[in-house]
């Protein structure tokens, strides 16, 4: 599938955009909250602008690449529940990219400031109704997102979602409808095993992690997000196909397929879907083990644990985390099949955007905002990365003896924070 080659509009230079405060700080790069000092000095209208220091860029692997494709994926979408491109920027130090800003925080900041940090039923089918049609877009458009967890759902000013963070996500080509039965009939009788294909190497590594032992009994706790590092470590093709065998994503919202090895597709995103739904309902995410090894072991065996009787979204979560993607809901016909669930009775899918009270809406933030800029706050932020990669002031007392040579004492490296 042939992607946009458009190219994204320009931002101004970085040095006429002010910082006004850090909103988050990732894998790839710090958020900054900014605005446009020609163009709106006072700041009524800022905006989120994601800023990768290109010197960091070598130290993380394949990060250049992630950047360049999120900011292509960014300038294919128009959605309501997905971000669009302001504009991008690049000059030798820097690559920036700008979205709207989302006053909200993210579903995970929201449902802690919920009673027992968990959603109500039906607080969960609104904020599920918008994230299936977020990702029913980015299916028919050829993208699966792989990301999908409460950090990379952010609340809109009007109180709808939006999905951010697209760097893992990639092209894949749609199947058939043959191809998807033929692929069912293969697949009727799953062990789980590590698939032929997998590189000796590959297979010792996914042997130390992953042990088909009897299932471990496993306490709920808050699920910590952390990026799964991936296992092979070739680069991954962007060529069209049906599968990807990259090892991506976040290790408690990983697939079985994913874990396996065995190469994945649409499907990913219908399972992290289920976790998500679990997480919202219960507030801890249901394979979450003692490390990595005993997570890819629960993902592997265990079957999610619910509590009380079987209700419409227990079933959904149940289907939406079959171990088998060829028969979890949504394989066969995507998204439909979700909004055809009977959870999402009665839900006006053509509607969603008209929804004029939300479950949460955020407060407005103008006031503070323009009385910070005004009063001369903010942050430069070429000067801000200068900072942080300045070695911290020393605390010490200057000694009595001198400092000796060069010759005798060599320093092993300046200090950095990555």
């Amino acid at each position: 599938m042939e992607t946009t080659t458009t190219p994204p509009p320009s931002l101004p230079e970085l040095e006429n955009l002010r910082g006004i405060k850090v909103l988050g700080k990732g894998a790839m790069g710090t958020v900054f909250l900014v605005h446009d000092r020609a163009a709106d000095p006072s700041a009524r209208c800022p905006f989120a602008l994601k800023v990768v220091e290109k010197c960091s860029l070598h130290t993380k692997y394949d990060a250049d690449r992630r950047a360049r494709w999120e900011i292509q994926v960014l300038t294919q979408l128009s959605h309501p529940f997905l971000p669009c491109l302001l504009g991008s920027l690049e000059n030798p130090d820097f690559l920036a990219w700008a979205v709207p800003y989302c006053p909200g925080g993210d579903l995970n900041v929201l449902r802690y400031r919920q009673n027992d940090r968990v959603f109500s039923p039906a607080v969960i089918r609104f904020y599920l109704a918008e994230i299936v049609c977020a990702l029913e877009h980015l299916h028919s458009i050829g993208i699966v997102y792989r990301d999908l967890k409460p950090e990379n759902i952010l609340v809109q000013q009007s109180g709808h979602v939006t999905l951010t963070d697209f760097d893992l996500s990639r092209n894949l080509a749609k199947k058939t409808e043959q191809q998807k039965q033929n692929h069912n009939n293969n697949n009727n009788n799953v062990v789980v095993q590590l698939p032929e294909r997998i590189s000796k190497k590959h297979r010792r590594i996914l042997t130390r992690w992953i042990q088909v032992l009897p299932d471990a009994k496993n306490g709920l706790k808050k699920a910590k997000s952390a990026r799964v590092s991936p296992v092979s470590r070739r680069k991954p093709s962007f060529d069209n196909g049906e599968r990807s065998n990259s090892f991506v994503g976040t290790e408690e919202y990983v697939s079985p397929e994913v874990v396996r090895g065995e190469g994945h597709e649409f499907a990913v995103d219908w399972w992290a879907l289920g976790i998500l739904t679990y997480e919202m309902m219960y507030g801890t995410t249901p394979f979450k083990g003692k490390n990595r090894k005993e997570t890819f072991q629960n993902i592997l065996m265990k079957q999610p644990e619910f509590v009380g009787q079987r209700t419409d979204l227990t079933d959904l979560i149940q289907r939406l985390l079959e171990k088998e993607p060829t028969k979890r809901l949504g394989y066969q016909r995507g998204a439909c099949e979700i909004k055809e669930h009977v959870f999402f009775e009665g839900v006006r899918w053509d509607l969603l955007t008209e929804v004029l009270r939300p479950p949460c809406i955020p407060s407005r933030e103008d006031a503070e905002v323009t009385e910070k800029v005004t009063s001369g706050g903010g942050m430069d932020i070429r000067e801000y990365f200068e900072n942080r990669r300045a070695p911290p002031p020393s605390s010490m007392p200057s000694s009595p003896l001198p400092s000796p040579s060069r010759d005798t004492c060599r320093r092993s490296g300046s200090f950095t924070e990555y």
